[in-house]
């Protein structure tokens, strides 16, 4: 039998919480190993811990959820973990710094049970929980902002088939759309896809997109 997926759940509000691990426990392929109600609270524990997903908060005490997803998941986190951010707050810029910070999906707080749920999934799986146009939308609204990286697009090792993927990607375009696109197949898609995130160490599309755009890929 599969193990079930750990998760932690991080929120200044204990009804919320309580909530959120309430429905999340109730799930035969879920578990909550663990509650806490600020961000710096969230990196000790899942450091001890070690949960597959971390259901976290934006605004919080002691430490921000944004800062403390940056610890769990940003560049440099030598064992990274994917977080899932969960806020009332339906702002674009929340939305691009979680992206920014290293985090693998967004949701509203009034999204449905199911919705969590499933987004804990997703992200759990490796996947990011936005969708391609969306995550294009979001950054490409901030790309001003992103500083231009150190390397160019030619320095990284990518071949000018994955560089073409690569910006098929950032344009929000799906594996099924990319295939068309490049009249390949979507397996072909995949492989390409993988090869790209494996060479520029990227956890996922979402850090892609971003990464095309700080590479001026896209503009």
């Amino acid at each position: 039998m599969t193990a079930p997926i750990r998760v932690l759940v991080c929120d200044d509000q204990a009804l919320i919480r309580t909530g959120f691990a309430t429905i999340i426990g109730a799930q035969p392929d879920l578990e909550v190993v663990g509650e806490c109600g600020d961000g710096r609270a969230a990196v000790d524990l899942a450091g001890r811990l070690r949960p597959d997903v971390v259901v976290m908060d934006v605004r919080m005490p002691v430490l921000d959820g944004i800062k403390a997803t940056r610890l769990l998941a940003g560049v440099g986190v030598e064992h990274p973990v994917k977080v899932l951010v969960v806020t009332t707050f339906n702002l674009d810029e929340y939305v691009y710094e979680a992206l920014r910070a290293g985090a693998s999906g967004f949701l509203l707080k009034d999204a449905p049970p199911a919705q969590l749920l499933h987004g804990i999934r997703t992200v759990a799986s490796g996947a990011a929980l936005l969708a391609p146009e969306v995550t294009r939308q979001l950054v490409g609204r901030y790309a001003a902002r992103i500083r231009p990286a150190e390397g160019t697009p030619d320095e990284v090792g990518l071949t000018p088939r994955e560089l073409e993927v690569l910006r098929l990607i950032a344009d929000g375009l799906s594996n099924g759309e990319i295939a068309a696109r490049l009249v390949i197949s979507q397996e072909t898609v995949k492989t390409y896809v993988s090869r790209i995130l494996t060479k520029l160490d990227l956890r996922d599309r979402v850090q892609a997109v971003v990464y095309a755009y700080r590479t001026g890929l896209v503009t």
